[in-house]
């Protein structure tokens, strides 16, 4: 008679392996293939900053440092959740981690499904030694809390990372396209709802590339969420992704028709504001710059999260990190001493992004 037990380690065995290798597949299809939005975009572009051609500054004293859930940032820059699990993944990941403390900045990784399935490979994810400062997230599917997750899941997420917060990440688009995805998000609010209560870290909810509306929002925000990541269309296509790697007809197929579904950043970052003005927010999705970082700021973001611009760079070279950093932090600079805001709160405040007319 076959042993319940062993089946069940089987099973679980499985899952890990195809977990594993859909990490590596992820990895390979971004760094590799045209994987970002063609027809929508994040938004950003149809908005402008007024030039202010004789600022009252000196742009050496300008202060983009900000705060995000009580910690201290010298940047309003997020390296935005992307990988883990697999040797190449590890690489990048410390990488990143160096970058973050190094530069006060925020980090994210990616999905630590695979470290819960697979413990032997949770040191992928296990950066904080190298970034002992820096504000860090764990990062789970939502979409578990219906496949026998639980909230000791999420603690052992928030452990492996010695996380400041856990992030719920909600990929309904990218479950639908993946072949075997998870796609049973029936009743997953009121579960959202007992991890924030429950959890002893900040629950952050964040789409993976297709926005948050601001009716969601709301009904987040009701169910507990500490922060929002709009994560909207426009950058990384997760559809596209999915279809690139599928070997199914239908799946490829569904990945071309929906690759540019979802609603552009600037709609998610303004929506939200409306319902929610004080709700921390970290704007996300087709960001590439400095300048889209200081208007994401200026419609009301916290922070602004970065991942394809960060994965390249990371799989290049550890200077090609620091170059991009410094870049961004100069661009953010730049913008703000040409609108004439000394500060991130003051660029908040002013009347300088306008809409294009």
């Amino acid at each position: 008679m076959l042993n319940p037990s062993m089946g069940r380690t089987d099973a679980t065995q499985s899952s890990a392996n195809e977990t594993q290798s859909r990490k590596a597949d992820h990895l390979r299809v971004c760094l590799e293939d045209d994987v970002e939005f063609r027809e929508t975009t994040s938004g950003l572009e149809a908005y402008h900053f007024t030039h202010t051609c004789l600022p009252d500054l000196n742009r050496d004293e300008i202060d983009i440092s900000t705060t995000f859930l009580n910690k201290a940032l010298a940047a309003p820059i997020l390296i935005s959740s992307m990988t883990g699990g697999t040797d190449l993944a590890k690489r990048i990941n410390c990488r990143l981690a160096a970058i973050a403390q190094q530069y006060h900045l925020a980090m994210g990784v990616g999905s630590q499904r695979v470290a819960i399935e697979n413990p032997a490979v949770a040191d992928t994810f296990a950066i904080r030694a190298i970034a002992p400062d820096a504000l860090l997230f764990a990062n789970l599917g939502a979409v578990q809390l219906n496949y026998r997750y639980g909230i000791d899941e999420c603690i052992k997420a928030v452990e492996i990372l010695e996380a400041d917060a856990l992030i719920l990440h909600l990929n309904p688009l990218q479950e639908a396209v993946q072949a075997k995805g998870d796609t049973n998000f029936r009743g997953l609010l009121d579960k959202i709802a007992i991890v924030c209560d429950t959890l002893p870290v900040p629950v952050i909810a964040k789409e993976v590339g297709n926005g948050i509306s601001a009716v969601m929002a709301d009904k987040l925000i009701a169910a507990g969420v500490a922060a929002i990541d709009v994560a909207g269309a426009g950058g990384t296509s997760w559809a596209k992704v999915e279809g690139r790697r599928a070997q199914d007809p239908k799946q490829r197929r569904l990945g071309a028709t929906f690759a540019d579904w979802g609603i552009p950043t600037a709609d998610c970052i303004t929506g939200l504001r409306h319902i929610a003005p004080f709700t921390p927010l970290i704007a996300s999705g087709g960001l590439r710059n400095g300048l889209d970082i200081a208007k994401a700021i200026a419609l009301g973001a916290d922070l602004a999260g970065l991942a394809l611009p960060f994965l390249q760079a990371a799989n290049e070279s550890e200077t090609a990190l620091h170059t991009l950093v410094d870049i961004l932090k100069a661009e953010i600079t730049t913008a703000l001493f040409c609108t004439g805001t000394a500060t991130l709160a003051q660029l908040k405040r002013s009347d300088a992004l306008a809409k294009r007319t």
